[in-house]
């Protein structure tokens, strides 16, 4: 048995246990790692129309941060101004669902909320809605009692500019460097599936991006011609998860659905929300899915689900981010590895028996 095989199975086993125990350092470099990669195409191509590396580096980096200006300037506002008008509105809702919603259940359904004192409730959220914001609003500041967690949080979000701006400098002489660590022998065959990873990670997360924002624009567009408050939030929410098959329309669904019954007080609302989900799904599937993204991934959909469920257990909220893009590398890698086994010849011995099997089959159906 060839020893480079064992070696190489010890060398991924070690790398797989050093990423899971480096997890909680690993977010402002694997998040500054993305951003480089998907910002190096651009960089590209400032590079072609003659301007140096780093000052393409420094444009596109000055645009992103502008990007995130204006994103934050333009977004948080309205996000803002919807949940602080969602709260402002609690002790209406509470007051709908006591007179209107519970009776039509019991009536309906036969349902008993008598161990319910909703009016306790709604006396109280009249009265504390203010704090209970207030208290949201500062829970992420006392999530330890340290301050540790958000210490850190801080760093690592300071690490992320800094990292990304020197990967993506840096980015052709890491892949040089890299390069010629890689043994002359194996040099064309790494290359060809460093090719082949590039093409398809990059086509994917690109197509991916692409669905989220327009199906986010759709959501948001669409609930908010209809009039529902939570237009926003709802909608960005819907087109982020998107990125997981089916995940985007169930949750944004249920969610708009509940905001519209709260809001309206009016079940016919529900087949307004029905439409702006069911356009959405059918131009993502019909429409973007098949043009921005394709068959690239090569998983079933229960394989992406669980994909990203197991990205989430190991690794947290990076790991739901990076399960798809690591499942399109790893799909790459084994068919690299099935072809690989295909092409390998069997051992002499294994050869001989099998014609002497061939050549036994061959005579006895002469005999007969």
């Amino acid at each position: 048995m060839n020893w480079r095989i064992p070696v190489a199975l010890s060398l991924m086993l070690l790398a797989g246990l050093l990423l899971f125990l480096l997890a909680p350092i690993l977010t402002p470099f694997v998040v500054s790692f993305v951003l480089a990669y998907v910002s190096n195409p651009v960089v590209l191509q400032f590079q072609k129309w003659r301007f140096p590396r780093s000052l393409a580096v420094a444009l596109v980096f000055g645009l992103f941060v502008l990007f995130l200006v204006i994103a934050l300037f333009g977004l948080v506002p309205a996000l803002q101004r919807q949940i602080f008008s969602l709260a402002s509105r609690i002790p209406v809702y509470i007051d709908w669902l006591i007179t209107v919603a519970i009776p039509w259940m019991q009536h309906s359904w036969g349902l008993d909320f008598s161990t319910l004192d909703l009016g306790s409730m709604k006396t109280a959220l009249t009265q504390h809605w203010r704090d209970v914001g207030k208290w949201l609003g500062g829970a992420a500041f006392r999530v330890s009692e340290t301050g540790l967690d958000v210490i850190s949080w801080v760093i690592n979000l300071a690490l992320i500019p800094v990292i990304s701006f020197y990967l993506m400098r840096d980015w052709d002489g890491l892949l040089k460097r890299i390069d010629a660590l890689i043994s002359p022998g194996a040099r064309p065959r790494v290359r060809q599936l460093t090719k082949e990873t590039d093409e398809v990670l990059s086509s994917f997360m690109r197509g991916q991006l692409t669905v989220m924002v327009v199906l986010a624009l759709v959501y948001c567009i669409g609930l908010s011609v209809m009039g529902l408050d939570l237009a926003l939030p709802i909608g960005l929410l819907a087109g982020a998860v998107s990125f997981v098959p089916y995940m985007g329309v169930l949750v944004g669904a249920l969610a708009a659905g509940a905001a519209a019954l709260f809001q309206f007080h009016d079940a016919t609302m529900l087949l307004w929300v029905a439409a702006v989900f069911m356009i959405g799904q059918i131009l993502e599937g019909f429409v973007l899915t098949p043009l921005l993204i394709g068959d690239r991934l090569g998983l079933h959909p229960v394989a992406v689900i669980f994909a990203v469920m197991a990205g989430g257990q190991l690794f947290g909220f990076i790991g739901v981010l990076l399960a798809l893009p690591v499942a399109a590398v790893l799909v790459v890698l084994l068919r690299h590895l099935h072809n690989a086994y295909s092409e390998t010849p069997l051992p002499r011995r294994k050869q001989k028996r099998r014609k002497k099997t061939l050549k036994a089959g061959h005579v006895k159906s002469q005999a007969t």
